[in-house]
């Protein structure tokens, strides 16, 4: 017996659709997990992970610039910003 016909027997009131498309959302949900695993990839533990990122995320986002279209010289400015940002909070000498 077919697929079509088992489920026209089992469930005739139920209506399936099946289209290509109709998964991206439940593929598109399991996206968060699927990244947290590439990350977790080179850590003996998850508690590793966390100190590095925790502070990993604080250092990026003060030498990222933000994500509109930038000029070369928009995006140089901030980062000699960022880094004297950097030294004056590390205690560098500049």
């Amino acid at each position: 017996m077919s697929y079509a016909a088992a489920r026209r027997q089992i469930m005739p009131a139920i209506e399936h659709r099946s289209h290509r498309g109709l998964n991206n959302r439940a593929e598109n949900s399991h996206l968060p997990l699927r990244r947290r695993e590439r990350a977790m990839q080179g850590f003996r533990s998850p508690g590793g992970l966390q100190r590095f990122v925790s502070i990993f995320s604080a250092i990026r986002n003060l030498f990222a610039p933000p994500r509109f279209r930038r000029s070369a010289l928009a995006t140089h400015l901030h980062r000699l910003d960022a880094m004297a940002q950097w030294k004056a909070i590390a205690g560098v000498a500049a």
